[in-house]
């Protein structure tokens, strides 16, 4: 693979780098936020894999929610920082949708298939933040 097309591979669809870490965390939050994401956790996993640098794992409490939670983090990730999934899988069956963004793997499961995956306990090693609702938090 020559260089160009190295870093091709990682660019949005407008040819900008892809967003740094932060942004995109912070985008996808807000949108996972918006259509009430239960339990929502970042997990820091630069120091165990190469496979990424961040996974973000949540559920939903029925199909319809957790097909409406990878839409709007979809559409929120496109309008605000144009930038576009690198791959995108499980959208038909809504039990375990993931959207990756290259350096931020988001997981939308259902409650029974997260628990049954355990992606928190198989990666028990890294770092892991609990994303609150302020508003939840602040009522």
């Amino acid at each position: 693979m020559t260089e160009s097309a190295a870093t091709d591979q990682f660019t949005t669809k407008s040819g900008n780098k892809t967003a740094d870490s932060s942004t995109l965390i912070n985008t996808i939050t807000e949108a996972l936020l918006e259509k009430k994401a239960k339990d929502i956790v970042l997990l820091d996993v630069r120091e165990l894999t190469t496979l990424t640098d961040f996974f973000i794992v949540c559920h939903g409490t029925s199909d319809t929610q957790i097909g409406a939670l990878a839409s709007s983090v979809s559409q929120k990730t496109k309008k605000e920082i144009g930038e576009a999934e690198w791959k995108k899988e499980g959208l038909e069956g809504r039990r375990w949708i993931i959207l990756d963004y290259v350096n931020v793997v988001v997981h939308i499961f259902s409650q029974d298939k997260r628990e049954y995956y355990g992606i928190e306990r198989m990666w028990n090693d890294a770092k892991i933040t609990k994303i609150e609702d302020p508003e939840i938090e602040n009522s």
